[in-house]
């Protein structure tokens, strides 16, 4: 949907629609913030999976990943919206921004924040579980080097 909704953002903004625009820019937004989401979710279960193997059963896992992964997105989202609905827009009505016939947002400071340190927040939690399942593995690896080499003495 990410994808669906970018290659036709420019063509759906030439229709000099505001709320066309607007629901353009949301939902751009909205599935931008959902496939990081995903992404850090992901990292989530590779960590579930690979360091705490054992034992780790957590009830109606799935439906709790798309609560997250798809609602998490929606309450930011939604936060832009209540706060300034203003802040989505065309950037070709304004002279502040270089880009033509593109529904997005408009300020920088929603942008920073909704966007920016959203992302710098999933690539924040996916390197510490990246970094947390290689010392797993190597640890694994250790520990079964020296018992090869004790059943090799």
């Amino acid at each position: 949907m990410l994808n669906m909704v970018f290659l036709t953002n420019s063509w759906l903004s030439s229709f000099d629609q505001p709320g066309l625009c607007i629901t353009v820019a949301v939902l751009l937004h909205y599935f931008l913030l959902a496939t990081f989401t995903w992404m850090c979710l992901e990292s989530v279960h590779f960590y579930l999976t690979l360091v705490k193997v054992f034992n780790v059963y957590v009830p109606k896992y799935m439906l709790k990943c798309c609560i997250a992964g798809w609602g998490v997105p929606a309450i930011v989202v939604t936060l832009v919206l209540i706060i300034n609905k203003d802040s989505y827009g065309n950037g070709s009505h304004s002279e502040s921004h270089p880009f033509s016939n593109f529904c997005w947002i408009q300020e920088n400071v929603v942008f920073y924040i909704s966007v920016v340190a959203y992302v710098f927040l999933v690539f924040v939690t996916n390197t510490a579980m990246f970094i947390t399942v290689l010392l797993q593995i190597h640890a694994v690896k250790s520990r079964t080097q020296r018992r090869s080499g004790f059943w090799k003495r």
